[in-house]
Protein backbone atom coordinates (compact mmCIF):
# COMPACT_ATOMS: atom_id res chain seq x y z
CA UNK A 1 0.00 0.00 0.00
CA UNK A 2 1.69 3.58 -1.02
CA UNK A 3 0.84 6.48 0.79
CA UNK A 4 -0.57 9.27 -1.42
CA UNK A 5 -0.09 12.83 -1.42
CA UNK A 6 -2.98 15.32 -2.35
CA UNK A 7 -0.51 16.49 -5.31
CA UNK A 8 -0.74 13.34 -6.30
CA UNK A 9 -4.58 12.37 -5.82
CA UNK A 10 -5.65 15.36 -7.84
CA UNK A 11 -4.57 14.27 -11.41
CA UNK A 12 -6.71 10.89 -10.59
CA UNK A 13 -10.17 13.23 -10.38
CA UNK A 14 -8.93 15.60 -12.70
CA UNK A 15 -7.26 15.73 -16.24
CA UNK A 16 -3.59 17.13 -15.59
CA UNK A 17 -0.33 16.58 -17.37
CA UNK A 18 0.38 14.37 -14.62
CA UNK A 19 -2.97 12.13 -14.93
CA UNK A 20 -1.89 9.59 -17.31
CA UNK A 21 1.34 9.08 -14.91
CA UNK A 22 -0.43 8.72 -11.46
CA UNK A 23 -3.24 6.81 -13.11
CA UNK A 24 -0.57 3.98 -14.35
CA UNK A 25 1.01 3.74 -10.61
CA UNK A 26 -2.96 3.54 -9.06
CA UNK A 27 -3.58 0.88 -11.93
CA UNK A 28 -0.82 -0.85 -10.24
CA UNK A 29 -1.66 -0.93 -6.68
CA UNK A 30 -4.99 0.37 -6.08
CA UNK A 31 -4.53 0.54 -2.27
CA UNK A 32 -4.04 4.06 -1.49
CA UNK A 33 -3.32 5.31 2.28
CA UNK A 34 -4.43 8.76 2.79
CA UNK A 35 -4.46 11.98 5.57
CA UNK A 36 -7.67 12.59 7.21
CA UNK A 37 -7.47 16.03 5.23
CA UNK A 38 -6.61 14.59 1.82
CA UNK A 39 -10.30 15.31 0.51
CA UNK A 40 -10.43 18.46 1.69
CA UNK A 41 -7.29 19.60 -0.02
CA UNK A 42 -8.57 17.70 -3.04
CA UNK A 43 -11.81 19.22 -3.07
CA UNK A 44 -10.21 23.16 -2.70
CA UNK A 45 -7.94 22.67 -5.77
CA UNK A 46 -11.07 21.24 -7.50
CA UNK A 47 -12.70 24.64 -6.44
CA UNK A 48 -9.75 26.71 -6.99
CA UNK A 49 -9.86 25.43 -10.96
CA UNK A 50 -13.88 25.97 -11.08
CA UNK A 51 -13.41 29.77 -9.83
CA UNK A 52 -10.32 30.52 -11.73
CA UNK A 53 -12.60 28.91 -15.06
CA UNK A 54 -10.47 26.43 -15.98
CA UNK A 55 -13.36 24.16 -15.28
CA UNK A 56 -17.13 24.31 -15.80
CA UNK A 57 -19.43 23.74 -12.60
CA UNK A 58 -20.43 20.51 -14.65
CA UNK A 59 -17.17 19.54 -14.83
CA UNK A 60 -16.08 20.46 -11.49
CA UNK A 61 -19.15 18.43 -10.12
CA UNK A 62 -17.77 15.41 -11.77
CA UNK A 63 -14.12 15.94 -10.09
CA UNK A 64 -16.05 16.12 -7.12
CA UNK A 65 -17.84 12.78 -7.66
CA UNK A 66 -14.75 11.09 -8.65
CA UNK A 67 -12.96 12.23 -5.65
CA UNK A 68 -15.79 10.86 -3.02
CA UNK A 69 -16.09 7.65 -5.02
CA UNK A 70 -11.70 7.34 -4.26
CA UNK A 71 -12.11 8.70 -1.03
CA UNK A 72 -14.57 5.77 0.27
CA UNK A 73 -11.91 3.43 -0.58
CA UNK A 74 -8.81 4.65 0.72
CA UNK A 75 -7.39 4.01 4.38
CA UNK A 76 -7.31 6.76 6.04
CA UNK A 77 -4.54 8.10 8.67
CA UNK A 78 -6.86 10.03 11.34
CA UNK A 79 -5.47 12.97 13.56
CA UNK A 80 -3.39 12.36 16.65
CA UNK A 81 -1.02 13.51 19.03
CA UNK A 82 1.50 11.08 17.93
CA UNK A 83 0.77 12.56 14.59
CA UNK A 84 0.92 16.31 15.98
CA UNK A 85 4.51 15.81 17.62
CA UNK A 86 5.57 14.18 14.46
CA UNK A 87 4.77 16.90 12.11
CA UNK A 88 6.08 19.87 14.65
CA UNK A 89 9.64 17.24 14.15
CA UNK A 90 8.96 17.67 10.32
CA UNK A 91 8.36 21.60 9.67
CA UNK A 92 11.62 21.90 12.21
CA UNK A 93 13.20 19.80 10.73
CA UNK A 94 12.91 20.46 6.62
CA UNK A 95 11.21 23.05 4.47
CA UNK A 96 7.60 22.47 4.81
CA UNK A 97 4.67 23.86 5.25
CA UNK A 98 2.10 22.93 7.65
CA UNK A 99 0.01 20.72 5.67
CA UNK A 100 2.70 18.87 3.93
CA UNK A 101 4.34 17.98 7.74
CA UNK A 102 0.92 16.76 8.47
CA UNK A 103 0.79 14.25 5.05
CA UNK A 104 4.32 13.38 5.89
CA UNK A 105 3.51 12.62 9.31
CA UNK A 106 1.17 10.44 8.55
CA UNK A 107 2.73 8.27 6.76
CA UNK A 108 5.29 7.84 8.90
CA UNK A 109 2.43 7.09 11.68
CA UNK A 110 0.78 4.76 8.92
CA UNK A 111 4.48 3.07 8.22
CA UNK A 112 4.67 2.90 12.53
CA UNK A 113 7.69 4.55 11.89
CA UNK A 114 9.27 2.30 8.93
CA UNK A 115 8.94 4.81 6.03
CA UNK A 116 10.60 2.05 3.54
CA UNK A 117 7.37 -0.36 4.13
CA UNK A 118 5.24 1.66 2.11
CA UNK A 119 5.73 4.31 -0.96
CA UNK A 120 5.20 8.00 -0.79
CA UNK A 121 3.38 8.96 -3.74
CA UNK A 122 3.87 13.08 -4.49
CA UNK A 123 4.22 15.73 -7.08
CA UNK A 124 5.23 18.26 -4.46
CA UNK A 125 9.46 18.74 -5.35
CA UNK A 126 9.50 20.07 -1.75
CA UNK A 127 7.80 17.53 -0.18
CA UNK A 128 9.50 14.60 -2.00
CA UNK A 129 12.81 15.96 -0.93
CA UNK A 130 11.10 15.56 3.22
CA UNK A 131 10.01 12.33 1.86
CA UNK A 132 13.40 10.48 0.52
CA UNK A 133 15.41 12.19 3.48
CA UNK A 134 13.16 11.08 5.38
CA UNK A 135 13.60 7.36 4.33
CA UNK A 136 10.54 6.92 2.31
CA UNK A 137 10.45 5.58 -1.67
CA UNK A 138 9.05 8.74 -3.74
CA UNK A 139 7.59 7.95 -6.63
CA UNK A 140 5.49 10.26 -8.83
CA UNK A 141 8.02 13.77 -8.75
Amino acid sequence: MRFWDSSAVVPLVLDERASPQMRDLYGSDAAISAWWATSVECASAIARRERAGALTPADANIAYRRLERLAETWLECEPSETLRRAAVRLVRTHDLRAADALQLAAARVRGEDQPETAPFVTLDERLALAAAREGFTVLGG
